[in-house]
Order: C-alpha cells, then sequence, then structure tokens
C-alpha cells in the first residue's frame, strides 16, 4: 500500500506546457488512494482543461478567488483549502510562479493558498533550460527550499522550444516515487517493529460451542493500521473478527484460543522493538474439551475451568529493551488495579479503560481512556474515536524513542 493512501493532496498547476501532465499525475494520486483537490492559475487553463482535471480528481476544480458564473458569488476559501491538505503540490511550478512563491507576490488563487498551507510543500519545476538556470531562478529555489520546502528536481530531456537539457518537470511516475520515498523517510516509527494483539479469545467447550467476550477488535486494528502509517512493520496477532486490514507493512497473524495467542506473541516477541497488547484474553478455559457436542440431557450442567497463560504476564518475563504496552478493562478500582498490573507485569504503559465511562468499552467507536506509566504518572484523556486513540498510544511510543 501506498505512503500516500488517504492523504488528502492539494495540486497546484501553472502555466507551463508540461501542464498536460498533470491528468496524468492525478490519475496516479487517485489510484495510490489519495485525495486530490485542485488549484488551477488563470494561464494553465490554456493547456489543459479545468473539466479533465475535476472528472480525474472528483473534485471541483478552483481557480479564481470566487466563481464567475455564480450568481451568489461564493468565496473560494484559500485559507480552508491550505488547511484541508496533508501536502501540497506545485506541479508544473513555472519560472513565474516560483519567483511568486518566493516573494509572496499574491495575485491569484493558488499562490494565496500556497501561503496559508500549514501542511508540507513539494514543487516541480518546469522551464526551458536557460530559464532554469537563471540567478533569478536559482535565487527562487533556494528561498524556497530555505522557506522549508521540497524541491523535485526537472529532469534532462526535450523541451518546448525544441532544445534538449535540464528543465523538463519530472514525469508523473517519478514524482509519485519522490514523493512516497520522501514521506516515507520522516515517518517517525520508519524501521520500528510492532507486536499487536486484537480481539477476542474463543475457548472451546465442545465442537459447537466456546467461552468468548464482546470484543470487535477494533481497537487492536485501529492501532495496527496508525502504526503501518507511521512507517512501522507490524504483526497483528487476532482473535476471531469480523474485521479485515490491508497494508504491506501489516502481517496479520489469525488465531482463535488462548493459546494460540500466547504461542505467537512467543514467537515474535524478541524481534520487535514494541508490544502493544490490546486482545480481550479470555482469563478462563474449559478444563476438558468435550470430542462431541454436549446434550441438552440436564436441568443443570457445569464445567470446570482452569486459567489460561497470561501473555503479558510472560512477555514481561522475558522482556528485553521492548517497550511494553497493555490495556485493563476494570469495573472498580480501576486506578489502583492497573497500577498493580503494572508492577505485576514489567510493564511501560498501561491504556486504562472503565465500564464506567460512557463511550468506552466492546462494540463502540468511541474510547475513553487513561495512560498510567510505570512511574504511576497519570494522564487521563478524553472521549475520542478509537482511531484517534490509537494516534495517542503511538504517541507514547513516539515519545519513548525520540523524547
Amino acid at each position: 500500500m501506498s505512503v500516500l493512501n488517504g492523504k488528502k493532496i492539494l495540486l497546484g498547476v501553472s502555466g507551463g506546457i508540461a501542464a498536460y501532465k498533470t491528468a496524468s499525475l492525478v490519475r496516479l494520486f487517485i489510484k495510490a488512494g489519495a485525495h486530490v483537490q485542485v488549484i488551477m492559475t488563470p494561464a494553465s487553463k490554456d493547456f489543459v482543461t479545468p473539466l479533465t482535471l475535476s472528472t480525474l480528481s472528483k473534485n471541483p476544480v478552483h481557480s479564481s478567488f470566487f466563481n464567475q458564473d455564480d450568481q451568489d458569488a461564493i468565496w473560494n476559501n484559500h485559507v480552508e483549502l491550505g488547511l484541508w491538505a496533508d501536502l501540497m503540490l506545485i506541479a508544473p511550478a513555472t519560472a513565474n510562479t516560483l519567483s511568486k512563491m518566493a516573494t509572496g507576490n499574491c495575485d491569484n488563487l493558488l499562490i494565496a493558498t500556497y501561503l496559508s498551507a500549514k501542511c508540507p510543500v513539494y514543487f516541480a519545476p518546469a522551464m526551458d533550460l536557460d530559464m532554469y538556470k537563471h540567478p533569478s531562478t536559482i535565487s527562487s529555489f533556494t528561498a524556497l527550499k530555505q522557506f522549508g520546502n521540497v524541491m523535485i528536481p526537472a529532469e534532462n530531456g526535450e523541451l518546448a522550444s525544441g532544445l534538449s537539457g535540464e528543465g523538463r518537470m519530472a514525469e508523473p511516475e517519478n514524482i509519485i516515487a519522490f514523493l512516497e520515498a520522501d514521506l516515507e523517510s520522516k515517518l517517525p516509527l520508519k524501521g520500528k517493529k510492532i507486536l499487536i494483539t486484537a480481539g477476542p479469545t474463543y475457548e472451546a467447550i465442545d465442537p459447537v460451542r466456546f467461552i468468548g467476550n464482546h470484543s470487535s477488535g477494533k481497537m487492536g486494528f485501529d492501532i495496527a493500521s496508525a502504526a503501518a502509517n507511521l512507517g512501522a512493520s507490524v504483526i497483528l496477532v487476532s482473535g476471531p473478527t469480523s474485521l479485515n486490514i490491508k497494508n504491506s507493512l501489516i502481517n496479520v497473524v489469525n488465531v482463535i484460543s488462548a493459546q494460540e495467542m500466547y504461542d505467537a506473541c512467543h514467537l515474535y516477541f524478541n524481534d520487535v522493538d514494541v508490544t502493544i497488547a490490546a486482545a480481550a484474553v479470555a482469563d478462563y478455559k474449559p478444563k476438558v474439551i468435550a470430542v462431541q457436542k454436549i446434550k441438552k440431557a440436564t436441568d443443570e450442567f457445569s464445567i470446570e475451568l482452569e486459567k489460561t497463560k497470561d501473555i503479558l504476564l510472560s512477555l514481561g518475563k522475558i522482556k528485553r529493551n521492548q517497550f511494553l504496552i497493555g490495556f485493563a478493562l476494570e469495573t472498580e478500582n480501576e486506578i489502583e488495579n492497573a497500577k498493580l498490573k503494572i508492577q505485576k507485569k514489567n510493564l511501560d504503559l498501561i491504556v486504562l479503560n472503565s465500564l464506567q465511562d460512557k463511550g468506552a468499552g466492546f462494540q463502540k467507536p468511541t474510547n475513553k481512556v487513561t495512560f498510567i506509566d510505570k512511574e504511576f504518572k497519570i494522564e487521563p484523556m478524553d472521549l475520542k474515536s478509537k482511531e484517534s486513540v490509537a494516534v495517542d498510544i503511538l504517541n507514547k511510543v513516539i515519545e519513548h524513542f525520540y523524547v
């Protein structure tokens, strides 16, 4: 899966012959799973039509501060556009547009949006070779890079003038490859291996019945997805769940019972940097599993149970440098019980859930957690979506390694 998947990309198109390549560029962004909005300078519409880019991006194309044909004259909010984007790419970036970017000469919607953008900005120059080498252009390159913008170097090749040399805008495929490589190199968890457990476990009673719980696995799956988006290589050990996840950085290991989850965790634990135990593992299992379906023959029926192996406890005993995170779902004496679990299981951090909190627990899209670290620092969090909680958890991982 491309690192561009899910990214909100604002493409600025300025008036050069290379603008015709933006149709392919938008198509490649969409194919990579990105969301695209396009801003065109008035001059760029001489080289590629807004209709083409609107059709490919599946969004209206913006060109002026308000739509001339709109009787209500609704304003195209450049600030809103700039804040929407995860990254902005200006391609082609002509000498004229580059000069305006460098000096703040704000006379069109594209430059106004660029000056409002809070996201990383990339630019792909396109011009004739003499223009590309001119001191004023080089000055623009230097200024823009000093501002923190990233230049996608022009390529050598045949130019619109008939000359051949440097100044040709990078091909769309090469622009995509450049962006992917640059974004991946800046991901905070790049090179880290993370083991995550998710979902319930099912402990068989007979061939058709089991002991289980209401865990959907969503919290663990959201953590795995967020970790992969931050560059980590993820091993997701999941109990039975209806959820699916597709990402080349996530290796899903499906298990059913607590013993299977225990075995899978111990198989991978020594090779990971972080383990996040978000699964709701059964504490007990039937001592004897019936070979045949148990018949309803008596008014009363009892099952003798025995403890399952404590996965988190066993990992805490053998951990070396791994950052070990556990979850605690409590109904009473929450803080005290969580602190005891940190000590007993040699955890670095615990994510405490309380069923007393509205919006927390199983089968819900939200969660309300409290972080407690091994120094017993307590940090309560607000009710959030589980996706947001996953990001908060991974921020704790990033802090551990880099702060």
